[in-house]
């Protein structure tokens, strides 16, 4: 991915982070002529590998699985919030139009594996992370046959990460009257993909947030 130097994070707190915000990637691989890309939720394991481990599963009946033979490097792209910026809401002029975003791309060596009781753990654990945040989460208990039948069903695996790439493009290469000026217009926009932007932006301590 190209980055200027502005809009790198190595940060790898930052990055894990991102990876467990904003879990649902984008996952590609290739097989020998064709790319092919899955949409799926995958857990990041920062404590396993230097970079960490992406664990996820996908449906049997999906044959991105098979190009995991080749042992070719596969890509996962987790996608943070993003919005179209416009030149009004510079101080600064003239200016053109952008487009502002954050997003992590995780490569690595896609493994899968066929352990019954770890499918069955990592079904258990991404029903749990993503059930935490409800007022009732559902326990995710299953009756043994019913279960079993779930696990043939889907291919788990591991991505050791042997690269990660953070880019947060927020307007670091701007002036800060004109990052607070696209602030101040996210803020107030109707979309909520430009008000989260403008969260991100707060999060990130690019801006002086209204109080």
């Amino acid at each position: 991915m190209y980055i200027p130097p502005a809009f790198r994070i190595e940060d790898k707190a930052r990055l894990a982070s991102f990876l467990r915000e904003y879990s649902f990637a984008t996952f590609i691989t290739n097989d020998d002529a064709t790319p092919f890309a899955s949409h799926l939720p995958m857990l990041f394991r920062p404590d396993l590998g230097e970079h960490g481990t992406l664990i996820a599963h996908l449906a049997r009946a999906n044959p991105q699985w098979r190009h995991f033979a080749e042992g070719r490097e596969a890509l996962a792209i987790f996608h943070g919030p993003h919005a179209y910026i416009s030149p009004t809401w510079y101080e600064t002029a003239p200016a053109v139009p952008t487009w502002n975003y954050a997003v992590v791309h995780a490569y690595g060596i896609p493994k899968i594996f066929e352990n019954r009781d770890r499918i069955a753990a990592l079904l258990q654990e991404t029903i749990s992370v993503y059930e935490s945040s409800f007022a009732q989460p559902w326990s995710g208990q299953l009756p043994v046959e019913y279960l079993d039948k779930m696990i043939h069903g889907v291919v788990a695996f591991e991505i050791p990460i042997t690269r990660l790439e953070g880019k947060f493009k927020l307007g670091q290469n701007r002036s800060p009257e004109d990052v607070q000026g696209v602030f101040r217009a996210l803020s107030q926009s109707a979309s909520s993909n430009d008000r989260a932007l403008a969260q991100f932006m707060a999060a990130e301590g690019h801006v002086k947030a209204a109080s």
